[in-house]
């Protein structure tokens, strides 16, 4: 089972994107988003991982990523593979991009 790692070392090009949908859309926007994933985004160099996340409420879903570097995120933005699913995705739901550098992880003191 492959784990995402979280560090400041690692350099990585994190991606947090935060789609706002209506409730009743959360669960279509969250299928989408799975297989964008696992039928196209997975495939494309310089993915390294990314977790999926839905809210409580039903409003919210968030994807964090990790891309080896700007450049390959760029170049699955251009497949054509990945961009049909983002059409879709912004049919039921909006979303805030954003870039982030990992600063700092913290742990539980022992």
């Amino acid at each position: 089972m492959n784990v995402t790692k979280i560090s400041p070392e690692n350099q990585f090009l994190t991606l947090i994107n935060i789609f706002t949908v209506e409730p009743a859309n959360q669960q279509q926007l969250v299928d989408l988003l799975i297989a964008a994933t696992e039928e196209s985004v997975t495939k494309i160099t310089g993915f390294i991982s990314s977790s999926l996340h839905k809210s409580m409420d039903g409003t919210k879903v968030t994807m964090y990523a990790q891309w080896r570097s700007i450049a390959d995120y760029q170049n699955m933005r251009n497949n054509s593979t990945a961009s049909p699913y983002l059409d879709q995705a912004l049919q039921i739901a909006t979303f805030e991009p954003g870039m982030y550098e990992v600063v700092r992880t913290f742990m539980p003191l022992q």
